[in-house]
This record gives structure tokens, C-alpha cells and sequence, in this order.
């Protein structure tokens, strides 16, 4: 049947035995290896270096509104962002940053309604987000 072999000759060979336990015990490392390895922790790492660099650049500009003073600013990201895997085109995936969940601004100039205006304002356009997601305080 299979090449000139009967399906009981095939199961009675050693070699394909042996092949069918190495296989097997392959197969169930891999998987727990899977179990083992956090894969997450990469994608944690990711979303922790995107908020740091966001919250720089948007110390950059905080600063330099007029009566901030001395600014502090703190993100908490939605998700650790994701790759999407493109069909029909060059190139095979596409980052997605993290989402901004919220901002927290705490600064000199925090009771003035003047400097939490252009605040909310620079931190809502620069982050593309809505103003009940941030906080400025003093």
C-alpha cells in the first residue's frame, strides 16, 4: 500500500517508531517551552518605552507653555499595542503604538484656569485624546 508496504509493516518498523517518539517528545517540549517563556513581558517592555518617550516629548512641550512652571507628567497606556499582519502588500506587519487611557499633569501652574486651559488643550491635540482623559492639578 504505502510504497510497496502494508500499513502493518509501516507501524512495525523501529525506525518509524523511533521517528514518531522523537517527534512526540519534540512536540511536547515545544509546548511547554511556550508555557515557560513569557512572551508578554517583550510587548510590556514596548509599551513601557513608548510611554516614556511620549511623556518626554510632551514634557518638552508642557514646559514651554507660559506660567506651567515646574511640570510632572504621568501616562497610563490602554494596551501594550500590537503588530497587524498585512495581506497583499510589501510589507508583512504594521505596529500599532499603545492608546493613551489617561495624563495626569501636575504642575506650578495648576490652579490657574488660564494655564490648565492651554494645558488641557496642547495635552488633548499633542495625544489625539478627549479632556476627560486628563488631569492637570497642582
Amino acid at each position: 500500500m504505502l510504497m510497496g508496504k502494508s500499513l502493518n509493516d509501516w507501524l512495525g518498523d523501529k525506525r518509524v517508531i523511533k521517528a514518531a517518539v522523537i517527534i512526540g517528545v519534540a512536540a511536547i517540549l515545544l509546548i511547554g517551552l511556550t508555557n515557560v517563556i513569557d512572551f508578554s513581558h517583550n510587548d510590556q517592555q514596548q509599551a513601557e518605552a513608548y510611554a516614556d518617550k511620549t511623556e518626554k516629548r510632551l514634557l518638552e512641550i508642557v514646559s514651554q507653555i507660559s506660567g506651567v512652571g515646574d511640570v510632572k507628567i504621568f501616562l497610563t497606556m490602554d494596551n501594550s499595542g500590537e503588530n497587524v499582519y498585512l495581506k497583499n502588500s510589501d510589507t508583512k506587519t504594521v505596529s500599532i503604538e499603545p492608546k493613551v487611557r489617561g495624563v495626569v499633569v501636575v504642575c506650578d501652574g495648576g490652579d490657574d484656569q488660564l494655564v490648565v486651559s492651554r494645558v488641557l488643550d496642547a495635552v488633548t491635540k499633542a495625544l489625539n485624546i478627549s479632556s476627560d482623559k486628563v488631569c492637570i492639578t497642582k
